[in-house]
């Protein structure tokens, strides 16, 4: 990296074993890309309630030549309030490594689109608390999809009766869609 890792702690206890996670999580970034020009990692404390507990916000920002700036923001929410900060940092990280990782595979020329593999649907359902919903195809088949699966980090776009394109795959509990990506919302 071109400027060094930088790390700022908000209204949480700076521990070695903190540190060392980070630090471990970005050499793996690293090795996925090594032109990472900066990486700054902000770990935060927002809120502490007495009744619903405390939670952490971590805040990972990457910067890769040509003027890509990758953000991931994970935080504690819901029935998860009391995840430890570890578990969250992981979360965070392994978004951070995806996102990396589909950028540099866009770079090296490695995506392929084929939109003849590609079909046409619309959001039938949303769970955004879960990171999953359902699209119904133009023929009235409903296929699951997960966050992961829809494509340029898009998902809090979606809503119901957003258009879509969409890869079949097949997954544990029979067909599901794969590189989800929007061709229209229901306002434009």
């Amino acid at each position: 990296m071109e400027v060094p890792l930088e790390i700022t702690y908000r209204d949480v206890d700076k521990t070695d074993d903190i540190e060392a996670l980070i630090r471990t999580k970005t050499v793996k970034l690293e090795k996925i890309c090594d032109h990472i020009i900066s990486c700054r990692v902000a770990v935060e404390r927002p809120h502490e309630h007495q009744q619903t507990g405390s939670g952490f916000r971590v805040r990972i920002n990457l910067r890769v030549p040509p003027g890509h700036d990758l953000v991931v923001r994970r935080e504690s929410t819901g029935g998860h309030l009391h995840d430890k900060l570890p578990v969250i940092l992981s979360g965070a990280f392994d978004a951070a490594f995806r996102q990396l990782k589909k950028l540099v595979e866009k770079q090296q020329g490695q995506v392929k689109f084929h939109p003849e593999q590609e079909n046409e649907a619309f959001v039938s359902r949303l769970d955004v608390a879960r990171g999953h919903g359902f699209i119904k195809t133009l023929e009235g088949r409903e296929l699951y999809f997960h966050r992961n699966s829809v494509l340029n980090d898009d998902f809090d776009r979606l809503e119901i009766g957003t258009g879509v394109r969409f890869s079949e795959a097949e997954g544990e509990e029979g067909p599901k869609a794969s590189t989800v990506r929007i061709t229209d919302k229901p306002s434009e």
